[in-house]
């Protein structure tokens, strides 16, 4: 199975990073600075992508336990990674109710720093 990348390229314009584009998603996202690029990487995120990677949850809420976080967090952090590329849900139905399954969407980052 080939490699899943995401390549992000970051621009500097007028003394901040402002453009993200990922290459895998054909999306551009704008960002005013590093500190909202931090938050995508923050390690409560790292955490996530770990817990999803090696344990395997079948669940957000199954992932918040195992996070010990509450769940709203979690489902914020999980949508926020969704939105770029680095997770997606499967849709999974178990007896009477629907739930968010997490998995990994990729398999490596890269990022270019334009100056």
């Amino acid at each position: 199975m080939p490699q899943r990348i995401i390549e992000i390229n970051l621009a500097e314009s007028k003394g901040v990073f402002s453009i993200i584009k990922s290459r895998i998603s054909s999306q551009s996202h704008s960002f005013s600075g590093v500190k909202e690029l931090r938050q995508l990487l923050g390690n409560e995120k790292a955490r996530i992508l770990h817990v999803i990677k090696n344990e395997k949850p079948k669940s957000i809420y199954e992932l918040a336990k195992k996070l010990n976080r509450g769940f709203k967090s979690v489902n914020d952090d999980a949508k926020l990674l969704e939105k770029f590329g680095f997770i997606r849900f499967i849709k999974e139905k178990t007896k009477n109710r629907k739930r968010l399954r997490p998995e990994i969407a990729v398999d490596k980052v890269i990022f270019h720093l334009n100056i």
